[in-house]
């Protein structure tokens, strides 16, 4: 992935002149970062820590925080821990096999879509052997949970290919302002009619600045060893590991309200950080990222492993 080129907004806390033109905040506004005229490339990074119990740690600063690319230490030009606004797409499987459980994962998602704020925007599509958006991206709480109750099951699944669209969609969107862009994913088998392949899927995601969230929903008495299984479940885990987000394994549907409001908390308890690399090489390689809280060593953080290089 090419770094996301972004006009480089101030958000450390110290004084910027704001862009030419831009107006000052009006009292009791929501300020927003001003904007410099000057293009850089920004290497952004969204930052979930928990402690020891799973409790997400808030309550840190930039100077808590310590990143390094290659082994190098980068010097930090944005931070942020306030929530930011989020473009977030939510796919639901809904092949034959989904069919005695869509009522229930309609409701959960329903009360997930509850979650967002109003400078959200999320979309919604089902896939099966195909992929269906119902809902184009739109802040509307009450379009989503429309497209929401028009989820029908039938057919095989076609995880893959569904995913690959997703992120292609959510990996062109460009907006001048910080959003973070998370695809939350929710499947009950393993892929039986894809032509996307694993290693390409797994290439898209890591060249993609979106966050996966999948849930592999496997009830009580369904083989969790069979080979088909383990193959879904390594896809699923490595997406989310490399893109910063994570993977969830319920033992059944009745679980999905509380993997949801999981992940709702999730993206309430971020950080955001972002700094302009020090290897101005553009060599199209894969250069990995380790976030650091030096301080803490009792806290587990979960980012991007790492990014391409622009060539």
């Amino acid at each position: 992935m090419n770094p996301r080129r972004l006009f480089l907004a101030s958000l450390l806390g110290t004084a910027a002149l704001p862009a030419r033109g831009q107006a000052p905040p009006r009292p009791g506004s929501t300020p927003r970062p001003p904007v410099f005229e000057v293009e850089i490339d920004v290497i952004n990074l969204t930052v979930s820590i928990t402690d020891a119990d799973g409790r997400y740690t808030t309550g840190l600063g930039q100077a808590d925080f310590a990143v390094y690319e290659d082994g190098v230490r980068q010097e930090l030009s944005l931070f942020t821990a306030e929530r930011l606004p989020i473009s977030l797409c939510l796919m639901v499987d809904c092949s034959a096999s989904m069919d005695e459980k869509l009522k229930a994962a309609q409701q959960a998602a329903v009360r997930f879509i509850g979650t967002l704020q109003a400078v959200d925007t999320a979309q919604v599509v089902q896939f099966n052997d195909r992929r269906t958006v119902l809902q184009d991206y739109t802040g509307d709480p009450q379009a989503l949970e429309k497209a929401v109750g028009s989820l029908q099951a039938w057919g095989p699944t076609a995880l893959r290919n569904a995913l690959y669209v997703s992120l292609k969609e959510l990996g062109r969107m460009r907006d001048r302002e910080l959003r973070r862009r998370a695809i939350v994913l929710l499947s009950d088998g393993e892929d039986t009619a894809s032509l996307v392949s694993d290693e390409q899927l797994i290439e898209l995601a890591k060249r993609t600045e979106v966050a996966i969230y999948s849930v592999s929903l496997r009830e009580r008495g369904q083989d969790r060893r069979g080979q088909a299984f383990s193959q879904a479940a390594y896809l699923l885990t490595t997406l989310s590991r490399d893109t910063g987000g994570q993977v969830h394994f319920p033992n059944g549907i009745s679980e999905l309200d509380a993997v949801y409001g999981r992940i709702a908390e999730e993206l309430r308890s971020q950080y955001s950080l972002g700094y302009v690399s020090s290897n101005k090489r553009r060599d199209g390689k894969w250069r990995r990222i380790v976030v650091r809280v030096p301080s803490r060593d009792d806290v587990v953080i979960r980012s991007k492993l790492g990014y391409f290089a622009a060539s």
